[in-house]
């Protein structure tokens, strides 16, 4: 990242051409995640919210794009940080969730946790499922199968 908090490469154009381009972050995009950085899960609803917050505070008369435009957007620019804006579903009521994930498995980020990497290994299998599920449950044997799966990794 530059002075300006931003990826070497990506500027923050004005343009309404620039909001429409794949990987062009404006500082709408900018004040976005970072807003979403500051929470750990938000709720569909949230994060339109948030969105609509991000437009007004940069007078932006244009549309506000499709939610899920606007997250690939952002999205494809953090693909290269291996960090990802991820949809899920609750499982208490079903509704859409949203997080900021770091998809990275490297030692540094290892050394951030307490977990074996067994542990970290399962616990990301675990949430894949999840997230992956339409109904946003895992069952215990699943995720049991899941720990057979592991260990024949080995």
């Amino acid at each position: 990242m530059n002075a300006a908090g931003r990826l070497p490469g990506v500027s923050s154009s004005n343009t309404q051409d620039s909001m429409r381009r794949e990987g062009a972050m404006t500082d709408v995009h900018w004040r976005f995640l970072q807003l979403l950085m500051t929470h750990s899960v938000l709720k569909e609803w949230e994060v339109r919210h948030l969105q609509n917050h991000c437009y007004k505070v940069h007078n932006r008369n244009t549309t506000v794009d499709k939610l899920e435009d606007f997250i690939n957007n952002i999205n494809s620019v953090l693909e290269s940080l291996y960090i990802e804006i991820k949809k899920g579903v609750t499982e208490d009521d079903g509704r859409l969730i949203y997080a900021l994930m770091n998809l990275a498995t490297t030692s540094v980020s290892k050394m951030a946790m307490d977990f074996a990497e067994n542990e970290l290994d399962l616990f990301r299998k675990t949430l894949e499922l999840i997230v992956d599920s339409e109904i946003g449950f895992a069952s215990s044997t699943n995720i049991l199968n899941l720990v057979d799966q592991l260990k024949a990794k080995r």
